[in-house]
């Protein structure tokens, strides 16, 4: 963490997407440990949202990266020395609904970040986030590898599998002199602060406060839960590889929990529940609704064994750390200082190298 600490110090950073629930979380970490940070993003999509509570310390840009224009003038006048790229259309079920709004952001969006990163002046490395629904469906049990064949049976995972091979388009064309560019693959995250529609957490928040069961589309679908926290702190561990160990540094890689973390849908929203102290229970939806992988687990080996990165928190740590935000947020408290009160608390764990 001291290593951490000293790399990020004056930093100018530009952070796509930080008005999302992942990017509002990364703008505060980068923010403590010293960072320039520089955002560009849509304005946000839900009342309430994080960003509004947390991003009185970073420059904000609001505007669409579908404009390439506009994304190369961000680039020339910022000047960054690093590039992470999270801004995405990142919900499946809004895939389905508006799939040309989803490939353009994804993967058109990517395409003129990418671009515009080709012409920047002092530019170390850069960072594109996609997802781990990249992989083409695999057997029952499989824990997908960054050298499994990429794939995408909803607009979404297309979008996110093709980001993947525009990323690696573009460094093979582009990039073989320049900085290093990398993609970084994660499972389902959770944590307080996301809002979203046809999230779990966010939905049994909302059931929570009707005092009526969840409704679940696909209950028993398994996926590779895991605290917002931990993501994060491997694209800060990626990134500071792709600088200061070019030659070693992953060109892509899986961020995911531990295989216990991987459970049932139902699950999570049972233990979540408890924690935060309400019993409205689940209920299966059975309307139609697009199909869904039935279990995703990734294998997050080799950022293991490249970057030293694993998750630290078990998914009982992860669901009582989002109950806490939440409750925290309808007692009034300082969202910001909670949230600055997590990274310590996780940068704690890591920094006494706690196994998992």
């Amino acid at each position: 963490m001291e290593s951490m600490n000293t790399f990020w110090q004056g930093r100018k950073v530009l952070l796509t997407g930080h008005t999302g629930f992942k990017g509002a979380w990364m703008s505060v970490w980068l923010r403590t440990l010293g960072a320039e940070v520089t955002g560009l993003a849509l304005a946000p999509s839900t009342t309430p949202n994080l960003w509004s509570m947390v991003g009185r310390a970073v420059h904000s840009v609001i505007a669409d990266i579908i404009d390439a224009a506009l994304v190369h003038d961000v680039i020339q006048k910022l000047r960054p020395q690093i590039v992470m790229h999270m801004a995405a259309q990142a919900l499946v079920p809004d895939s389905y609904r508006d799939p040309l709004r989803t490939y353009a952001t994804n993967v058109l969006g990517t395409a003129n970040m990418l671009q515009a990163c080709r012409f920047a002046p002092g530019l170390k490395c850069v960072l594109v986030v996609t997802s781990d629904k990249v992989y083409e469906s695999g057997a029952p049990g499989h824990a997908f590898m960054e050298s499994d064949r990429l794939g995408g049976a909803d607009p979404y995972s297309g979008s996110k599998a093709c980001a993947e091979l525009v990323t690696k388009s573009f460094r093979d064309s582009y990039y073989r002199d320049g900085p290093p560019l990398a993609t970084a693959r994660a499972g389902n995250v959770i944590g307080g602060g996301d809002w979203s529609a046809e999230r779990l957490i966010p939905d049994c928040m909302r059931a929570l406060a009707a005092g009526v069961p969840v409704s679940l589309r696909y209950p028993e679908a398994v996926r590779p839960w895991q605290h917002v926290l931990e993501p994060l702190s491997g694209y800060l561990a990626l990134t500071q590889a792709l600088v200061e160990s070019p030659d070693s540094a992953p060109r892509a890689v899986n961020l995911g929990p531990q295989a216990a973390d991987s459970c049932k849908v139902h699950e999570v929203v049972e233990v979540f529940s408890a924690r935060f102290g309400g019993k409205p229970g689940w209920v299966r939806d059975t309307s139609d609704h697009p199909p869904e992988m039935k279990a995703l687990m990734l294998s997050s080996a080799l950022a293991q064994r490249t970057l030293g990165w694993r998750s630290r928190l078990s998914l009982a740590e992860c669901l009582s750390w989002s109950a806490d935000w939440y409750r925290a947020h309808l007692d009034g408290e300082d969202m910001l200082a909670l949230c600055q009160k997590q990274i310590a608390q996780y940068q704690g764990l890591v920094a006494t190298h706690r196994n998992p």
